[in-house]
Formats: C-alpha cells, structure tokens, sequence
C-alpha cells in the first residue's frame, strides 16, 4: 500500500487489557427477561456430570439482534473462504442439548401441571 498505514476501521474501537483471559466454550445457555439477553458459556467435559459457568455476558434485546446479525454475516464470509461449517447429522437433540432455551435467571422455573388432573366439575 505505498508505505502508508491503513486508516482506522470505521465504528468502535476496542483495546485488549494484557491480562484478559481467553475462555474455551462449547455450551452455551440463553436466557432473557423483557430488558436483557443473558448468555452463559461453559465447557462441557468427558467425565464431568455437570459444569460449571465461565463467562456471562448481558446485553440489550437490541445488542443481541445487531450480534446475530454480525454473527451470520461472518458465518457467510468464514463459510465463503473456508466452506460450509459442517454439522453432526443425525442428532436433531444437539442444539438442544449444547444450547437448550433455559428460564430467565432469577425466575423461579413454571410450576409443572398435576400429573393426573381432576375432570372439570359440571
């Protein structure tokens, strides 16, 4: 480029702190209440029953839908140079599983229907 630098990227800049820890995630669990999204990330290990939360981040409705949609346009472009992101077949339960729609935090979970109701009175 002629020996000149690239001019900044355009929108907001953000600075990495040097001791900013990376975190590996392979589960993730999406919450939300009427005012924010919040999104969990955990490893889920061989050997381990459970695990436990790594990181959670808490954004706008708003700020989630702009991230999807930032989300899908670098899935086109990764999938455009490096092709499609292949899926596991045959297990319609993993998005459930690794990524299962969960209560919103702080709510106490719905209570669940008798198991054998009493027919209406007439």
């Amino acid at each position: 480029m002629n020996g000149q630098s690239k001019p900044p990227a355009p929108g907001f800049n953000m600075e990495m702190p040097d001791d900013l820890q990376a975190v590996y995630s392979n589960v993730a669990r999406i919450s939300h209440t009427p005012f924010d999204f919040v999104l969990d990330f955990s490893q889920a290990l061989p050997g381990k029953p459970h695990s436990e939360i790594l990181s959670r981040v808490i954004m706008s409705p708003a700020g989630v839908k702009l991230f999807q949609r930032a989300l899908t346009e670098n899935i086109a472009r990764y999938e455009s140079i490096f092709g499609e992101i292949s899926l596991p077949k045959g297990d319609p339960g993993l998005a459930n599983d690794l990524f299962r729609r969960v209560q919103p935090p702080d709510t106490p979970p719905a209570e669940s229907p008798p198991a054998d109701p009493a027919p209406p009175k007439e």
